[in-house]
């Protein structure tokens, strides 16, 4: 669906219904690249899921400005003030309505995992 965020080997990155994109939880994989970023710190982890989260969001035609909910998955609660900073840097001015979870650990060894929902049906920002 998109060439710069990873495709899913069983699933869509986003489907779109009702008005809403819904995004699948997006890992901090790098696209084309090598993807193990498992023993990168975490800020480069979760930078990387945003990058990925906003070319899922592009590539459905929409962006961060028409998210409307998030669900960030984290492998240690720890992480919870990194995840602040990304977010805020990632949304800016939008406040999207958001959960936080500790999971324990997550595939591939990552540290965070997101996933969002957007309104459809706007240019990118």
């Amino acid at each position: 669906m998109t060439p710069q965020a990873p495709l899913g080997p069983h699933y869509s990155p986003f489907t779109t219904g009702g008005g809403l994109v819904f995004v699948s939880g997006q890992l901090p994989l790098r696209p084309g690249r090598d993807t193990s970023l498992a023993d990168a710190p975490f800020q480069d982890q979760a930078a990387q899921a945003l990058r990925n989260l906003k070319d899922v969001l592009e590539s459905a035609g929409t962006g961060p400005a028409h998210v409307l909910r998030t669900t960030v998955y984290l492998s240690d609660i720890a992480d919870w003030g990194e995840v602040d900073r990304a977010y805020r840097e990632f949304f800016g001015d939008v406040r999207p309505a958001r959960t936080v979870v500790p999971t324990g650990p997550l595939h591939f060894g990552f540290r965070i995992e997101i996933d969002a929902i957007a309104l459809a049906g706007f240019d990118t920002d």
